[in-house]
């Protein structure tokens, strides 16, 4: 089926080419992880579509508010589940103990599964029962499994996890809950990344993992698109992300560029990755000036951003130096910190990766590098419900 959006995909670093029905994943010549792909739309076809008026007169108050800038053939495969148009906080007691009038909070905490994933997941499950594929898999530390594990039993397929046996209990609790087959890693995330890799490949199953899959950046970018629209359009200066394989990081700049191509904006916000101190191979390799990341043993209480070997470096690496922001790292107790200070101060629980971007945003603060004139957003990715282990 031809989906009229689509122009192509193009591979990150070689520039090739591909028609949608050509390719799966990644570039035939640059591989898995210099190989991921854009998706890039026919503009012409979305600017007739997608328009600020008939944002400004849906009643669709979800992401697939955006659908004509959204990589799916069928709508009648849309879930029910609840994702998107999340809410974009301007809180006036946080602001004023900060000095940052202009400071906003994007909390993601109250889609379905209460993280950031479930925006990819809900495209993926699109483009798998597009496809018809009779199962689905992923790697995940437990958000991305949690949440497609979600939609997998929404839509009635199966799916099979492959998640580290250090997963926080919460986590665990949901992948059982929603029947999905749950393989416990003896070992890192990316030790059960490279096993459903392999899985995936010889059970022909969907592979839901973002940083090879170019359509579930899609879904990700869909928080930028939000922000915009929230904010009126008025592009903010800084954008705080917390960072892992980098998924996050690309699909946000993938959405101000969007946006940028088809009219909306006319200008781009810094971003800043954060990673966590044990787990900073992208901070590395851009403080080095570095193409790629090195792999690296990694521990961090942040158990969603604990990546040794980012998947999706390259598109990462290019978002910051395409925006002109930079990587930066917190420690693990000025997370745990951060938690506590945005719960005791606005009644917003969230995890340790989400805490990170807020504990990175402080950092800068303290180190003078924010003025208080600029607009700020924090991506707040994940319910503290998550993971209380830190917090108890």
């Amino acid at each position: 089926m031809k989906n009229k959006k689509i122009a192509y995909l193009q591979c990150v670093t070689c520039k090739k080419q591909y028609q949608a029905d050509e390719i799966k994943y990644t570039c035939s010549v640059c591989g898995p992880v210099h190989g991921t792909l854009d998706v890039i739309y026919d503009y012409r076809y979305v600017k007739k579509h997608l328009t600020k008026e008939h944002l400004h007169k849906s009643g669709e108050y979800s992401h697939w508010r955006y659908l004509p800038l959204l990589p799916v053939f069928d709508e009648q495969l849309i879930q029910p589940l609840k994702v998107g148009w999340t809410p974009l906080y301007h809180h006036k007691r946080i602001n004023s103990k900060l000095k940052l009038p202009l400071l906003f909070l994007k909390d993601d905490s109250g889609n379905v599964t209460a993280s950031y994933k479930d925006r990819a997941s809900s495209v993926a499950i699109v483009k798998a029962l597009e496809e018809k594929y009779e199962g689905i898999g992923a790697a995940s530390s437990g958000n991305a499994g949690a949440s497609i594990a979600a939609f997998a039993a929404s839509a009635g397929l199966p799916c099979y996890i492959f998640v580290p046996e250090t997963i926080p209990e919460p986590k665990l609790a949901q992948l059982q809950a929603y029947g999905a087959q749950t393989m416990l890693v003896k070992g890192t995330y990316d030790e059960a990344f490279d096993l459903c890799m392999k899985e995936c490949a010889k059970n022909n199953w969907f592979n839901r993992n973002t940083a090879i899959n170019p359509y579930l950046a899609e879904g990700k970018k869909t928080g930028a698109l939000e922000i915009c629209e929230q904010l009126n359009w008025d592009v903010p200066d800084l954008v705080f992300v917390p960072v892992g394989d980098g998924c996050i990081l690309s699909g946000i700049w993938k959405g101000f560029k969007d946006l940028n191509e088809i009219g909306f904006i006319d200008r781009f916000p810094q971003l800043i990755g954060v990673q966590a101190e044990g787990s900073a191979p992208l901070v590395e390799a851009y403080q080095k000036g570095l193409h790629e990341a090195c792999e690296k043993n990694v521990s961090t209480i942040a158990d969603s951003i604990c990546v040794g070997y980012p998947r999706d470096q390259v598109k990462a690496l290019r978002a910051i130096h395409q925006s002109g922001g930079i990587f930066i790292s917190v420690s693990d107790e000025s997370i745990v910190a951060s938690i506590r200070f945005l719960a005791e101060n606005s009644g917003i629980f969230v995890e340790p990766a989400a805490a990170a971007a807020f504990a990175g945003m402080q950092l800068m603060l303290e180190n003078e590098k924010i003025k208080s004139s600029q607009k700020i957003v924090v991506m707040l990715t994940g319910s503290g419900l998550k993971d209380i282990r830190s917090i108890l």
